[in-house]
């Protein structure tokens, strides 16, 4: 996997509200994602694009900013895209949301060209679903791939109390083809603003299964998400010693590496990255 911005814990704020979006850019979130789409009525859309140009020009650099832009199928998507490029290193990413083909990824690319600007796509559609390994394999620009479940679950027609192993199986298409190409698997918001034990386990769930972060929408969830994601003590210790093993094996010209009795193969090594990366460790 390339190297990455850290995504543990993504708090969403619209774009329409100075309030909340500078209480946003104050907390500890990895990255701040400011909305231009569903937290913005139309009527505002001129407006809160004028306030996030501010805003991320202001930000002072110590967390990624990025902008959720309208869908590309919408009027306001192109004022959007160039409103982004227009931010160059100031912002870390354009989310592209309801992506459904490699196209729209492409076309994202384009308007952000001769910038260094990522792109996420967030899937929340059936067609998106369904196209997912085109979408994560479409340009070199995309760092991450995003479930929304509300969109999803409102077209799948699937209850909004549904469990997070209800969706056991889109989860894992999802992560197979970021992991695939090389890119981040980012949960997606769960259905409510309360850090309680529902949020928590759904943040737990994936962590499990193997995603890189959470969105949130509320502050108050943040620490509880970042935690979730954020590999214990123990863990990251046990990596270092993996591969510390491994660069002595190396070092000494053995074709195999040991540890505490057990033989090291490069699956555990791949694991033991993975563990330091997440806490930006080399």
């Amino acid at each position: 996997m390339q190297n990455l911005t850290r995504r543990r814990a993504v708090l969403v704020a619209p774009g329409s509200d100075e309030r909340k979006a500078v209480k946003a850019l104050a907390s500890t979130a990895d990255e701040v994602v400011l909305d231009l789409e569903d937290a913005v009525a139309p009527a505002r859309k001129a407006d809160a694009r004028d306030l996030v140009r501010r805003l991320v020009r202001e930000s002072d650099g110590s967390r990624a900013v990025s902008v959720r832009i309208n869908a590309l199928t919408t009027p306001w998507a192109e004022d959007d895209l160039a409103l982004c490029a227009s931010l160059g290193a100031a912002l870390t990413s354009i989310v592209v949301p309801k992506a459904e083909t490699a196209q729209d990824l492409a076309h994202a690319d384009q308007a952000l060209a001769g910038t260094d600007i990522g792109l996420q796509a967030l899937v929340e559609t059936p067609v998106g679903v369904q196209n997912i390994g085109d979408i994560t394999r479409s340009v070199a620009r995309l760092e991450s791939v995003i479930i929304g479940y509300a969109d999803l679950g409102a077209a799948l027609g699937r209850s909004r109390s549904a469990l997070p192993e209800h969706w056991l199986a889109i989860q894992d298409g999802v992560l197979v083809a970021a992991r695939a190409a090389g890119i981040q698997a980012i949960d997606g918001p769960f259905l409510g603003i309360a850090d309680d034990d529902a949020f928590r386990h759904s943040a737990a769930w994936t962590s499990a299964l193997g995603f890189d972060g959470k969105w949130v929408i509320h502050p108050a969830q943040v620490e509880s998400a970042a935690s979730a994601f954020t590999p214990t003590d123990t863990a990251v210790e046990d990596a270092r010693r993996v591969i510390d093993a491994l660069a002595a094996a190396e070092a000494a010209g053995s074709g195999a590496a040991q540890l505490d009795g057990q033989m090291l193969d490069e699956a555990v090594a791949v694991a033991a990255r993975r563990v330091l990366a997440q806490v930006g460790a080399q």
